[in-house]
């Protein structure tokens, strides 16, 4: 398969902290692909490196081939319209209602009507199960629920009908019934639209039930890329003490 990402011997630091040490990473067309790991790792750097909100220090960000360290303002622009995310927390402008944050993308991105970017936010919060509803369309992200603000956020993610969706932590701060919701829509997302879908998270019941592929961050690098079935049994030595620590943590809980 084509390699939407790459990510070659890649060095990341933030002064004498150390993220990332000849770390390699490849992302497939299509698929959804999972970056898991303990807190504080830099899970989150990957994907702002990856869009080129943070720069790198050395190595190599290839997307499609095009290195994304030598790209100029416009070219990350171009990037951009291609690659969506959602920012841990939604992130919504407050001062934006639904159908205004729905729709920002394609204010700056396109030249669509009015009329146009209506349908297009009916369609885009319909398919995140959210429906066409004028109340919510036009409430403010104050107003929503947790699980109805991650919803909006999807469908501003979407509505610029990218290739890519980066996930930051989508399921932070929801409870088991709408992180199971959020889990179910990534693949639905993934399923219908044919987007490559990126997620860092936490969450096992995410990683283990959306992903076509899991990687474990640890010791700056990735020691680990597989299935998620793989993972669950890997004998690699970093990898059964992770999974039995998540598996422990459930117990106690």
């Amino acid at each position: 398969m084509t390699a939407v990402f790459e990510l070659r011997n890649l060095f990341k630091a933030f002064g004498a902290n150390v993220i990332y040490e000849d770390m390699n990473l490849e992302v497939e067309q299509g698929e959804t692909f999972t970056i898991i790991g303990g807190s504080g790792m830099g899970k989150s750097v990957c994907l702002k490196l990856m869009i080129g909100l943070l720069p790198y220090e050395k190595g190599h960000i290839l997307f499609k081939g095009q290195e994304v360290g030598d790209m100029n303002r416009e070219q990350l622009r171009e990037l951009r319209r291609h690659v969506s995310m959602v920012f841990q927390g939604g992130a919504l402008f407050d001062s934006m209602n639904v159908f205004e944050n729905v729709t920002y993308a394609l204010r700056e991105h396109t030249k669509m009507s009015d009329q146009e970017m209506l349908e297009r936010a009916k369609e885009c919060l319909d398919m995140v199960g959210l429906g066409y509803d004028p109340d919510i369309m036009y409430r403010f992200p104050a107003g929503l629920s947790g699980g109805m603000r991650k919803r909006a956020a999807l469908a501003r993610s979407i509505a610029i009908k990218p290739e890519v969706i980066l996930y930051d932590e989508p399921t932070t701060g929801l409870d088991p019934a709408n992180s199971k919701r959020i889990g179910e829509m990534i693949k639905k997302l993934q399923r219908e639209l044919h987007v490559t879908s990126i997620v860092v998270t936490h969450d096992m019941p995410i990683a283990f039930g959306c992903s076509d592929r899991v990687a474990m961050l640890w010791d700056k690098k990735f020691p680990f890329i597989g299935s998620a079935e793989e993972i669950e049994h890997s004998e690699v030595p970093e990898v059964r003490e992770f999974v039995q620590g998540i598996f422990r943590e459930d117990k106690d809980d």
